[in-house]
């Protein structure tokens, strides 16, 4: 069995990648901050079929216990009408700002993962 034929690994190889495309686009949004009527983008995230088949949700067994997070819109921004600037751009720099943090974070933690996953596989056949 060849290394790319383990899904582990090539779901990390397809998260890395996808990490590295949102990394262009937010600094793509953050270089043009100061274009006239420029809307920033963003990607979604990439789609692991069986994984999310497979996803795992809390269950509330007691009314005293809090609920799990189920997309709701408490978390939303309530300031939406202050997403224009002036100058018609609607790059929010302090949100890009924090976007590219979490995706380097999110990139590193996806690479110590493949490379452990790597030397375990190394150990296992003995090298």
């Amino acid at each position: 069995m060849a290394i790319s034929d383990i899904p582990i690994l090539s779901m990390l190889r397809t998260r890395m990648q996808w990490h590295q495309e949102r990394q262009r686009l937010l600094a793509e949004n953050v270089s043009n901050a100061d274009t006239p009527k420029f809307r920033p983008r963003d990607l979604a995230p990439p789609s692991f079929d069986r994984a999310a088949s497979q996803a795992v949700s809390l269950a509330q067994t007691d009314p005293s216990h809090m609920g799990g997070l189920t997309g709701g819109t408490q978390f939303k921004d309530k300031n939406e009408r202050f997403a224009v600037r002036p100058a018609g751009n609607a790059v929010h720099l302090e949100d890009e700002m924090m976007k590219v943090a979490g995706n380097q974070m999110d990139y590193q933690a996806a690479t110590q993962l493949y490379t452990r996953s790597l030397a375990l596989l190394k150990t296992a056949l003995g090298k």
